[in-house]
């Protein structure tokens, strides 16, 4: 479990417990100031293990926060029901970050990278977040015994190929959320018949760059299990 101390190093002047505590609020995202501290503790985590592994392109503090943090967050408002599939999740973002925000919610961060998966089951366990599970593989041979509610995709493919890829996780009623950067109007255009696709702007706190949210659902006689 974890402690209820400050964690080492915890950064003094950027991202201090209030300033995240605000721009989560911004979000609709309510944080105690442990929670927050414990969001500050995964980054300091995260740039520790940077050192020895390729973990993340990001190692400015402030950047760390916006890019991970609070881009992560900004989906928390869009989450659809308990069980939650993060695909690539890479070293956790986002769902490290919502999984913390969203306790009563449960959480399995998908990757094919060893290394950023063993960060991923390190940092869930420093955090004392029970309701991850970490798992190394490619998400196209994974079976799961029930569909996902929602399915997270940041930087994980273009959305044609990415329906194709998580299928085997969705139900007719699961929810896939892909994080873009600009409008992917190509991408939009090249999805198969049926599906239904709502494009969502995104402002997330610190961050001048494009954001969205794509919300994507499955035509129901589409037969995906």
């Amino acid at each position: 479990m974890s402690s209820s101390h400050p964690p080492h190093g915890a950064p003094a002047a950027q991202g201090t417990p209030n300033t995240l505590i605000h721009a989560a609020a911004a979000l609709g995202v309510a944080l105690t100031e442990h929670d927050a501290l414990r969001l500050l503790q995964l980054l300091e985590e995260l740039a520790r293990w940077n050192r020895r592994f390729n973990l993340t392109a990001i190692t400015d503090r402030a950047d760390m926060v916006t890019h991970h943090l609070l881009d992560s967050l900004a989906v928390h408002r869009f989450l659809h029901g308990a069980r939650i599939a993060d695909v690539g999740t890479g070293a956790g973002f986002p769902g490290l970050p919502l999984a913390l925000a969203n306790p009563e919610r449960r959480f399995t961060l998908i990757d094919s990278n060893g290394k950023k998966i063993r960060f991923v089951s390190h940092a869930a366990h420093e955090l004392g977040l029970v309701n991850v599970e970490a798992v190394q593989a490619r998400v196209e041979s994974l079976r799961p015994d029930a569909p996902f509610d929602t399915v997270l995709a940041r930087a994980f493919a273009a959305l044609p190929a990415l329906i194709g890829a998580v299928a085997p996780l969705c139900g007719p009623h699961t929810r896939i959320l892909a994080l873009k950067g600009k409008w992917p109007k190509a991408e939009l255009d090249a999805l198969p018949p049926l599906w239904q696709a709502e494009t969502i702007p995104l402002t997330v706190p610190g961050l001048d760059a494009d954001r969205c949210l794509i919300v994507l659902s499955a035509p129901h006689s589409s037969g995906h299990r």
